[in-house]
């Protein structure tokens, strides 16, 4: 296995293209589920972030980019496409990609788990103002429907603050398979 891996980088692209294809598809099919242990408060890990995260980690930002349009597109295929999960997912991807991690973060359970924390409410928060904004409502002051976006602005810390600690909890389940391979991956094909 070692020999074919080393001498034939076809063969290498189409397993890392399985691995990259199969691990999103297993976090798409985790989504809808809610598995004993991983929920709290009926809200479950935002599997597809987590995702986007761990493959923007050591990414270019527009490869993190294109992941998150395309889970996001993927995401809102599956469920509503109202609010949308591309923009927020594009953001996670693209500042993902930006942070400078050499500088300020190591790549370790714990920055991604901060990570994945602070991306989980920019995500919750982008989505409270689509569904605030594009809300029905009766009341509507400078084109804004204000009481619809008070009555979603309500829940918004709370369902914010849940999906945040219970994704960055799960991170590494996602994380550190995923980091293993693509260093493994790496160093196999660099001998």
């Amino acid at each position: 296995m070692r020999y074919l891996w080393q001498k034939s980088p076809g063969w290498r692209q189409f397993v890392n293209g399985v691995a990259i294809v199969g691990s999103a598809s297993l976090c798409l099919l985790l989504l809808p589920m809610r598995l004993p242990g991983t929920v709290l408060l009926g809200i479950a890990p935002n599997w597809l972030l987590i995702w986007v995260v761990t493959w923007s980690i050591k990414r270019s930002v527009l490869q993190g980019a294109i992941a998150g349009i395309t889970l996001g597109l993927i995401q809102d295929g599956m469920t509503a496409h109202n609010p949308t999960h591309v923009f927020g997912l594009m953001m996670v991807g693209i500042l993902t990609a930006r942070l400078q991690k050499q500088r300020y973060l190591q790549e370790d359970f714990i920055s991604v788990a901060l990570i994945v924390f602070a991306m989980t409410i920019m995500v919750e928060t982008i989505a409270t103002l689509q569904f605030g904004f594009l809300g029905e409502a009766t009341t509507y002051t400078f084109g804004l429907p204000l009481e619809k976006l008070a009555e979603v602005w309500q829940h918004h810390q709370q369902i914010a603050l849940i999906s945040a600690v219970i994704s960055s909890l799960w991170a590494p389940v996602i994380y550190y398979p995923l980091n293993h391979w693509w260093t493994t991956t790496r160093f196999l094909g660099t001998r």
